[in-house]
């Protein structure tokens, strides 16, 4: 066959439509920046040099018949535009290099926590959600190693408002008409108020389809081991209450009485037009990539790291940490052309959960704890990395299976503290769901407990709503070191430190009557009676598959078997990353704290704060409140012996990869300062 001969006409024509079609831009179609301005007033950082921040919207578009979005519940039903395309937009910040090319070539994506940046907060202890001054750079961990920061929307309820990043999605219709369905809200408060959102945490709640609440039902109970109690149709009324007026309102509840601080009030109504909410992991998915693999592109859809990122990483605090297991879980780690998204992540305090990030009616906010939303779907099989099994469903699989299947499983760093396994289920990652055998986690995947951590880096006050001070540790220092160790996994292969973990087969893991009866009397504070026990919870017949609930609430099943680290005589923890505080305590650190009687609910565990207890200074201090804990002086003589047994953990620490150089003097410093000898 003789071969065809293109004119000049023609082939310029190809080359015209092979620019208008370029697969390695994913599907990221427009870009739209708003602002791009030097950051922290042209500071350099090291080898890297000044930053600038680059901000502004992404426009993107997705197949909804490609088998990459097969999984994103409700996506058919969106819209689509002429190409048969469904259309949506995030937000978008990047701090970059001024000269990405002085960089170290890795993007480092944040995913933002209900539309706030974390990152800088966790590695750099400063930040904001629009971190522009050298102040906001805090101390530029994250730029003197070169990273090229990343965050956008996923979680469409997102209310706007300082600075949050926003997404927006497409909401699904069926035949061209709405789709509502029963939606089940539970609202706790701390103090005593008249009305309420529907769902927590900035979040834009689905509305009630008529402010006539005769269709809906309220009932209200002091804990969920109580039976509810009906809250009667003229007692309460779609509405918020400002100013001292009841202003109708389909967001919001309005109970005449006011809420009682501490109980669970459950609201059954009925919701319209929900947001294909799945699409949050595409949006992460094809934006990561469009800045991994795209060109330079045409005006409006330039890639401002074009040819420079080699490798990408995740990182995620809590409900973000929970959206990267989730992500990996459902596929997303791979782009359509199933090229690899995500090298590596780090997904710290997630626990053992996922979330309610893919479903009809979702809401992102929501999360099981031991006394509030237990009904929320966010512990749910698979929790581990290697296969398992439940006796009770019959169930089999993994969370990394759809991970195996696409020839891709990133480098999976999981972090936590002791705070998760009281209130976030943490011990589920590693044993099975009966809590009787460990089970050790894929070769691609570390698992790290920073003993006697809380949920988050908190000030020391507590507002009352706790009965003990708040839990005080630093667990960031190891964040620093573990970002460092993941770079040099994915990158040289140099294996990280091996999981870190309490484990059944040592007795490090043990169950609440063993953690009960070995907490020590400190004076003031009591072992907790409960802990968080996720349900197996029935949503009906065609959740698991098509995230579609029909059973509202859903039904409550067997729970699964929850266990805590265990304690030594002090009642600090005996295994995991013993940070020097730990190692060399002057106080016990727990990652419980109970609720006050201010608070209503009291003994119920807080969702994210532990204790911080203290050790009497001296043997007559200790004597005089009978603490069975040795008292600082018996335990350190002098203020020499107490900061060269700090030196010495810390350093130990470093040589394990689990400190940074820079941290090692940091914390020896503070310890340095502390006053806790009677010549101090």
């Amino acid at each position: 066959m003789p071969r065809r001969i293109l004119s000049p006409i023609q082939f310029a024509a190809v080359l015209f439509a092979c620019a208008l079609y370029n697969p390695a831009q994913a599907e990221v179609v427009r870009i739209q920046i708003d602002h791009r301005e030097s950051f922290a007033d042209g500071h350099s950082f090291g080898s890297a040099g000044p930053y600038e921040r680059v901000l502004g919207r992404m426009f993107l578009e997705v197949d909804p018949l490609h088998a990459a979005n097969g999984r994103i519940v409700d996506l058919k039903l969106a819209p689509r535009n002429k190409q048969g395309k469904v259309e949506f937009w995030t937000d978008f910040f990047l701090l970059k290099p001024v000269d990405a090319s002085r960089g170290n070539r890795r993007l480092f994506y944040d995913v933002n926590n209900r539309g706030n940046k974390l990152a800088l907060g966790a590695f750099n202890h400063r930040g904001g959600n629009d971190p522009a001054t050298a102040a906001d750079a805090g101390n530029g961990f994250l730029m003197r190693q070169g990273y090229s920061i990343f965050w956008c929307g996923w979680n469409g309820d997102v209310r706007a408002g300082d600075k949050r990043l926003l997404i927006g999605l497409p909401v699904a219709s069926e035949n061209g008409k709405p789709i509502t369905a029963r939606v089940h809200a539970e609202i706790t408060v701390n103090d005593k108020s008249y009305s309420q959102p529907f769902y927590w945490g900035n979040s834009d709640p689905y509305p009630s389809v008529t402010l006539d609440n005769r269709d809906a039902t309220l009932t209200m109970r002091a804990a969920r081991s109580q039976p509810p109690v009906a809250v009667p149709h003229d007692g309460w009324a779609f509405a918020r209450f400002e100013d001292g007026k009841v202003i109708p309102d389909a967001k919001q509840l309005y109970i005449k009485e006011g809420f009682r601080p501490g109980w669970l009030f459950e609201l059954v109504y009925t919701a319209r037009d929900p947001r294909v909410t799945g699409l949050g992991f595409a949006a992460v998915r094809d934006t990561v990539s469009f800045l991994r693999y795209a060109g330079k592109g045409a005006v409006g859809s330039e890639n401002p790291l074009a040819g420079l990122i080699e490798r990408a990483y995740a990182f995620g605090i809590s409900q973000s940490g929970r959206f990267i297991h989730h992500l990996v879980y459902e596929g997303f780690d791979v782009d359509e052309q199933n090229r690899v998204v995500f090298d590596g992540a780090l997904a710290h305090v997630g626990g053992g959960g996922k979330g309610y990030f893919n479903h009809r009616f979702a809401q992102t906010t929501r999360h099981g704890s031991q006394h509030e939303d237990i009904l929320s779907p966010s512990e749910v099989f698979p929790f581990t990395t290697a296969p398992q099994y439940d006796p009770v469903t019959g169930e089999r699989g993994s969370t990394l299976d759809r991970a195996r299947a696409s020839g891709h499983v990133p480098k999976l760093f999981f972090t936590g503290t002791s705070t998760e396994y009281w209130t976030r289920a943490t011990s589920l990652l590693h044993t099975d769901v009966e809590g009787k055998t460990d089970i050790p986690p894929d070769p691609s995947v570390r698992i790290y407990f920073v003993t006697g951590g809380q949920h988050g880096v908190a000030s020391s006050s507590d507002r009352g709503i706790y009965q003990n001070p708040v839990n005080i540790l630093d667990h960031r220092p190891v964040l620093r070191a573990l970002l460092v160790q993941l770079d040099r996994w994915v990158t040289s292969g140099s294996e990280p430190p091996a999981s870190r973990i309490p484990m059944i087969a040592d007795k490090t893991l043990v169950d609440l009557a063993t953690y009960q009866s070995s907490f020590p009397a400190i004076p003031g504070a009591s072992a907790p009676q409960a802990m968080y026990v996720p349900l197996r919870l029935d949503f009906g017949p065609r959740w698991k598959e098509t995230g579609i609930a029909e059973f509202i609430p859903p039904r409550a099943g067997p729970a699964y078997r929850m266990l805590v680290p265990a304690i030594d005589t002090d009642g600090n923890e005996l295994a995991g990353i013993r940070l020097p505080d730990v190692a060399v305590p002057i106080a016990t650190y727990t990652g419980w704290n109970q609720r006050s009687e201010t608070a209503g609910a009291p003994g119920a565990l807080g969702r994210w704060n532990g204790s911080y207890l203290p050790f009497a200074l001296t043997s007559a201090e200790r004597a005089n409140t009978a603490d069975p804990r040795p008292s600082v002086a018996e335990r350190y003589p002098s203020r020499d012996v107490y900061l060269a047994r700090i030196g010495e953990t810390a350093i130990q620490l470093r040589d394990a990869g689990f400190l940074l150089d820079e941290d090692v003097i940091e914390i020896q410093k503070t310890a340095a300062g502390r006053k806790l000898w009677p010549a101090d």
